[in-house]
């Protein structure tokens, strides 16, 4: 019985991490293709895509419930 709970621990533990280095890949990506359009478009400032990226998210937030609950958790 043991055996099976180290197991089932091991298999749960590997799916967490693979999740976890999966987002940490496509947050990667997102922030290098954010600075290649930043210096394609618009000379190397941050500023326009941070702005973007801000409003994009807060667009994501407030979608799928019709409010921004989510940041009063923060």
């Amino acid at each position: 019985m043991m055996l099976f709970k180290k197991k089932n621990l091991f298999k749960y533990f590997l799916k967490n991490i693979y999740t976890v280095v999966g987002i940490v890949f496509i947050w990667r990506g997102i922030w290098y293709t954010l600075d290649y359009i930043d210096k394609v478009f618009f000379a190397g400032g941050h500023i326009w895509t941070a702005l973007g990226g801000i409003l994009v998210g807060l667009l994501f937030l407030y979608l799928p419930d019709k409010d921004l609950k989510e940041i009063e958790k923060l």
